[in-house]
């Protein structure tokens, strides 16, 4: 059941455009993961569960970036990296007729990860082949570069290797067009958008908050986070109000004070 002030900020949610949500890693079982970026099967199943009670469609990342009118509650749910554990988030949406995009670092494929992440799940990532089923279920596959570097600290170079090289190896994986990117870490700037678009993606994700298309940019799309901490009524919030800091005690302060900004007139001092 959904607390009061969760309930309260749903019913005026979506009217600001989509958004979007970051996962990485499920873990089986209902325990709160270690790692900050993992959330376990139960608070996943939990939490589309919510969303679809509460009115959100999901969508990919490639229809946020298209022409196509989008539902008034639109929510992308992602994936990054693209480990072996998130086949059971396939069968969780498949079972609800949900869909979300997965964000792939191909030099990985079907491998360990070759970089370094303190914490991370232990396996491998996703196959090839599972990628193509993924695709076969309605999900969307994008990249997440070859190796996970911190792309604006490379050369042009090296930066637009990392774009169109993993673009073409996941094309031969799936066998379908990939035009979706995340950038890795968060991070980016204008040359790094630049080369995205050179590389022929259109649409790329980032990990600024607010509202998914508030930039008018469909390569410069904003993301939330869900955390390993995170409740169902917390992603609730986010949803509705497009930011990370959703905890019920900043909410409340955050209300107190917009309340008190309007009976006090202006000038005035509490």
């Amino acid at each position: 059941m959904t607390d009061p002030l969760t309930s309260w900020l749903q019913r005026g949610a979506g009217h600001q455009g989509p958004v979007a949500l970051m996962y990485h890693s499920v873990r089986r079982g209902s325990g709160r993961p270690d790692w900050p970026w993992a959330v376990s099967r139960a608070r996943l199943r939990d939490q589309l569960d919510a969303l679809r009670d509460h009115g959100w469609h999901t969508v990919t990342v490639a229809e946020l970036a298209g022409t196509a009118p989008l539902p008034a509650r639109a929510v992308a749910i992602t994936f990054d990296d693209g480990y072996v554990d998130n086949l059971d988030a396939v069968e969780d949406l498949a079972e609800r007729g949900q869909r979300a995009s997965w964000f792939i670092v191909s030099g990985s494929i079907g491998r360990m990860p070759a970089w370094s992440d303190p914490g991370r799940p232990d396996g491998r990532l996703l196959s090839a082949a599972e990628l193509r089923d993924m695709t076969a279920a309605g999900m969307c596959i994008g990249s997440h570069t070859v190796t996970h570097p911190r792309l604006t600290e490379l050369a042009d170079a090296d930066l637009e290797r990392e774009l169109s090289g993993s673009r073409d190896m996941l094309q031969q994986a799936v066998g379908d067009a990939v035009d979706t990117l995340a950038y890795p870490y968060g991070l980016w700037d204008e040359r790094c958008v630049a080369a995205a678009r050179a590389a022929g993606y259109r649409a790329a994700i980032t990990t600024r908050t607010g509202w998914a298309l508030r930039d008018g940019d469909a390569l410069r799309i904003r993301r939330l986070t869900v955390f390993n901490e995170d409740t169902t009524a917390s992603v609730l919030r986010k949803v509705a109000l497009a930011t990370n800091d959703a905890g019920t005690g900043r909410l409340l302060g955050r209300m107190l004070r917009q309340l008190g900004r309007r009976i006090l007139p202006a000038g005035s001092a509490a």
